[in-house]
């Protein structure tokens, strides 16, 4: 038994000191001896009385992650909009109906015929949907054309984004979060401008200049004739305050910089998304082209098929799927959600569409046991406040999950309570520090305004793996991520053993403020997951 739970055997049941809770087990009627978890009851109930919840609907599910058993529920099978715990679901899917070592391919091809180093024809840029192409990749697939011998092509270059549908955006997605990087459109293709492959973006890197009254220097990342700049940001006197807006009107590839940044200030950050990234994804090869001395006559074409007789140049393979389920789940990409569904309905249903890859995903589901008649998905990311699943759903699928061949990938690929490193903790790294449940629980959070969530598995003090699930919807508190982790730090530190001794020495504190938020809050929105919050840190 790892000592940071034999330490936490010994204290009140639910020591969430790092939650900023001071939250203990109520005593209470003692459980019956043949009670599979004596005194849990008593334990969450006194972290779900905390004020904050008052008025909200919150379920709650614990089961034994071996034998399904549950050990808990309360609301269990009341339908709740989940957020980002949607990805649960969709992650399992992609597992199941793909496989771990699924890859996509960006391919290009010529239609025509060689003459020496020209090509009498059209050159096609095809995508499959692989969103952690960046823009050194295009460079490499430009390369390849260069030293395949085609210096000049007389047609055109074409981009073929066929795999999926023209509709970018899902289902009752936020207007006003159209220009935010994790609502950004999807398509076969596209390009990210990080190794956090955050597909369908550029970031906007606004510097001083270097006297008060220059103008603010905007870099842009990757760079690309695609968007434009319209920067008005100023350079203030030493000391003053920064005040930066970054943003991107409907409809437009037009980037509006604005507001100020004193001189001896740092740089700022701003990720982005851009209108319509198969045109972005064809500007920055095209470029790539002519950097490698490949010039194309004709104009780019967006939206048409690659012909059958065409020929492959070269192609660049993506990661496979159980590598690419780090950055998507440790980082909640909404981007890679939304993909994935689409080329689950590709590859299941022959149709790259939200609704064929969802029914897929849920004839998925009815396999592991789960009834998609009594949830509602209609995205993969969680992003629109249209889906409902139940918190013992989500508990079912956890518990079918561990019986998986690809079960330890996907669970590695979890965030990690208090796992420093980014790419380990993701959006948990900065929770639960200081309890049992650090290094311990593997979960999925999720988060939107009024909504948070967070489900997963955390190994209780005796060494039994729990599977459980907390949804919580309406509560007007700025954060109940702190509740949470009372809960991950509760079922972390439970004892089977010793819980007839908890529950006599335990006293309740109920909770009747708002406690702070917890550290991946204070940076930014706490209605956001702290991921989508860039340059912020989780």
């Amino acid at each position: 038994m790892p000592t940071i739970q034999r330490r936490f055997r010994h204290r009140a049941l639910l020591c969430a000191v790092a939650a900023g809770l001071a939250l203990t087990a109520t005593s209470g009627v003692p459980a019956g001896a043949d009670s599979p978890a004596p005194g849990l009851s008593e334990a969450l109930d006194n972290v779900l009385s905390d004020t904050r919840l008052e008025g909200a609907q919150v379920g709650v599910v614990v089961s034994d992650a071996r034998t399904g058993q549950t050990l808990y529920q309360r609301n269990g099978d009341s339908r709740l909009v989940p957020a980002s715990s949607t990805k649960l679901l969709t992650s399992t899917a992609a597992m199941g109906l793909l496989g771990p070592d699924y890859r996509f391919s960006t391919d290009v091809l010529a239609d025509g015929s060689r003459h020496g180093a020209v090509l009498r024809g059209d050159l096609y840029l095809r995508g499959t949907g692989d969103p952690t192409m960046l823009a050194e990749d295009y460079d490499r697939l430009a390369a390849a054309v260069a030293a395949a011998g085609i210096r000049r092509v007389t047609g055109r270059l074409v981009a073929d984004d066929t795999r999926f549908d023209s509709n970018r955006l899902g289902a009752s997605w936020a207007a006003d979060d159209e220009s935010a990087y994790y609502s950004s459109q999807i398509s076969p293709l596209t390009v990210a401008p990080d190794t956090d492959y955050d597909a369908g973006t550029v970031s906007v890197t606004v510097t001083p200049g270097s006297a008060p009254g220059d103008a603010a220097t905007v870099k842009v990342t990757p760079p690309n004739h695609y968007v434009h700049i319209e920067n008005s940001a100023t350079t203030t006197a030493a000391g003053e305050s920064r005040a930066i807006s970054v943003d991107r009107p409907h409809g437009s590839n037009t980037i509006v910089v604005s507001g100020k940044t004193p001189v001896d200030g740092t740089a700022t950050t701003s990720w982005i998304s851009v209108w319509e990234p198969t045109g972005y994804a064809t500007s920055v090869f095209a470029d790539a082209l002519a950097a490698h001395g490949v010039k194309v006559t004709g104009k780019p074409v967006l939206g048409k098929a690659v012909p059958k007789e065409a020929t492959t140049v070269t192609s660049h393979p993506s990661m496979p799927l159980k590598d690419l389920l780090t950055p998507f789940l440790k980082l909640s990409n909404n981007n890679h959600s939304e993909v994935l569904i689409k080329t689950i309905g590709y590859e299941v249903k022959g149709s790259g569409t939200w609704s064929a890859g969802l029914s897929a995903s849920a004839d998925y589901l009815r396999t592991l046991g789960l009834d998609p008649t009594a949830m509602r998905q209609v995205d993969g990311s969680g992003l629109s406040r249209m889906d409902v699943v139940s918190t013992g759903q989500f508990t079912d699928l956890l518990v079918a999950a561990r019986q998986q061949p690809w079960f330890q990938e996907w669970y590695d690929a979890l965030p990690i309570a208090c796992a420093s490193d980014r790419m380990t903790g993701g959006t948990l790294r900065s929770r639960m520090c200081g309890t049992a449940a650090a290094n311990n629980l593997h979960g999925k959070t999720g988060s939107l305004t009024g909504v948070s969530g967070l489900s997963g598995y955390v190994t209780d003090a005796d060494g039994r793996e729990l599977a459980f699930s907390f949804v919580s919807n309406n509560y007007v508190a700025s954060s109940v991520k702190t509740i949470e982790d009372a809960v991950g730090a509760a079922l972390a530190a439970y004892s089977v053993k010793d819980a007839e001794q908890q529950r006599s020495a335990a006293r309740s504190e109920r909770a009747t403020t708002d406690a702070p938020a917890a550290k991946d809050e204070q940076s930014g929105r706490a209605d956001l997951e702290c991921s989508w919050m860039k340059p912020a840190s989780c």
